[in-house]
Protein backbone atom coordinates (compact mmCIF):
# COMPACT_ATOMS: atom_id res chain seq x y z
CA UNK A 1 0.00 0.00 0.00
CA UNK A 2 3.02 2.65 0.93
CA UNK A 3 4.04 2.51 -3.06
CA UNK A 4 0.42 2.93 -4.08
CA UNK A 5 0.52 6.06 -1.94
CA UNK A 6 3.65 7.45 -3.90
CA UNK A 7 2.86 6.69 -7.62
CA UNK A 8 -1.01 8.37 -6.56
CA UNK A 9 0.93 11.79 -4.85
CA UNK A 10 2.51 14.37 -7.37
CA UNK A 11 5.24 16.28 -6.75
CA UNK A 12 5.15 19.83 -6.99
CA UNK A 13 5.31 21.20 -10.67
CA UNK A 14 8.26 23.65 -9.75
CA UNK A 15 10.42 20.70 -8.13
CA UNK A 16 9.82 18.46 -11.64
CA UNK A 17 11.74 18.72 -14.39
CA UNK A 18 11.30 19.62 -18.46
CA UNK A 19 10.84 16.05 -19.27
CA UNK A 20 8.02 15.54 -16.62
CA UNK A 21 6.32 18.72 -17.08
CA UNK A 22 6.42 17.95 -21.04
CA UNK A 23 4.80 14.87 -20.22
CA UNK A 24 1.86 16.76 -18.51
CA UNK A 25 1.58 19.07 -21.11
CA UNK A 26 0.99 16.67 -24.23
CA UNK A 27 -2.23 14.77 -21.78
CA UNK A 28 -3.76 18.08 -21.46
CA UNK A 29 -5.43 19.26 -24.30
CA UNK A 30 -5.15 22.98 -24.37
CA UNK A 31 -1.52 22.91 -24.56
CA UNK A 32 -0.13 23.42 -27.80
CA UNK A 33 3.55 23.16 -28.43
CA UNK A 34 4.75 21.62 -25.84
CA UNK A 35 8.45 20.86 -27.18
CA UNK A 36 8.91 24.45 -27.31
CA UNK A 37 8.27 25.44 -24.59
CA UNK A 38 10.58 26.08 -21.58
CA UNK A 39 10.51 25.10 -17.79
CA UNK A 40 8.70 28.66 -16.74
CA UNK A 41 6.53 28.65 -19.67
CA UNK A 42 5.16 24.78 -19.51
CA UNK A 43 5.15 25.58 -15.72
CA UNK A 44 2.73 28.71 -16.41
CA UNK A 45 0.66 26.92 -19.01
CA UNK A 46 0.00 23.44 -16.94
CA UNK A 47 -1.19 25.75 -13.91
CA UNK A 48 -3.52 28.07 -16.18
CA UNK A 49 -4.74 24.45 -17.64
CA UNK A 50 -5.47 23.37 -13.95
CA UNK A 51 -6.60 26.39 -13.13
CA UNK A 52 -3.62 26.81 -9.93
CA UNK A 53 -3.19 30.29 -9.53
CA UNK A 54 0.38 31.93 -9.71
CA UNK A 55 1.50 33.84 -6.53
CA UNK A 56 3.07 37.58 -7.69
CA UNK A 57 6.84 36.77 -7.56
CA UNK A 58 8.77 39.58 -4.98
CA UNK A 59 11.92 39.71 -6.84
CA UNK A 60 12.08 42.41 -9.34
CA UNK A 61 14.70 41.28 -11.91
CA UNK A 62 14.76 37.89 -13.53
CA UNK A 63 17.32 35.92 -15.59
CA UNK A 64 16.79 37.72 -18.64
CA UNK A 65 16.95 41.28 -17.53
CA UNK A 66 20.45 40.33 -15.61
CA UNK A 67 21.73 38.57 -18.58
CA UNK A 68 20.95 42.24 -20.52
CA UNK A 69 22.77 44.03 -18.32
CA UNK A 70 25.79 41.90 -18.07
CA UNK A 71 25.95 42.38 -22.19
CA UNK A 72 25.88 45.50 -21.49
CA UNK A 73 29.03 45.51 -18.60
CA UNK A 74 30.84 43.26 -20.81
CA UNK A 75 30.75 45.79 -23.89
CA UNK A 76 31.65 48.79 -21.33
CA UNK A 77 34.61 46.51 -19.76
CA UNK A 78 35.83 45.80 -23.65
CA UNK A 79 36.31 49.23 -24.36
CA UNK A 80 38.25 49.97 -20.93
CA UNK A 81 40.03 47.24 -21.97
CA UNK A 82 41.04 48.90 -25.56
CA UNK A 83 41.59 52.28 -24.22
CA UNK A 84 44.22 50.08 -21.73
CA UNK A 85 42.07 51.47 -18.50
CA UNK A 86 43.12 48.44 -16.00
CA UNK A 87 41.04 49.99 -13.10
CA UNK A 88 37.51 50.25 -14.92
CA UNK A 89 38.22 47.09 -16.77
CA UNK A 90 38.57 45.35 -12.66
CA UNK A 91 35.62 47.01 -11.74
CA UNK A 92 33.53 46.25 -14.40
CA UNK A 93 34.56 42.24 -14.05
CA UNK A 94 33.72 42.93 -10.73
CA UNK A 95 30.27 44.21 -11.42
CA UNK A 96 29.97 41.35 -13.83
CA UNK A 97 30.80 38.38 -11.33
CA UNK A 98 28.71 39.72 -8.92
CA UNK A 99 25.48 39.84 -11.60
CA UNK A 100 25.97 36.14 -12.40
CA UNK A 101 25.97 35.48 -8.47
CA UNK A 102 22.40 37.30 -8.82
CA UNK A 103 21.53 35.32 -12.39
CA UNK A 104 21.81 31.72 -10.05
CA UNK A 105 19.74 33.17 -7.16
CA UNK A 106 17.12 34.06 -9.41
CA UNK A 107 17.15 30.67 -10.58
Amino acid sequence: MGKEKKAEKEKPIEKMTVKELREIGKTIEGIVGVHGMNKPELITEIKKARGIKEAPKAKGTTTKEIKAKIKAVKTQRLQALEAKDSTKAARYRKQISRLKKKTRKAA
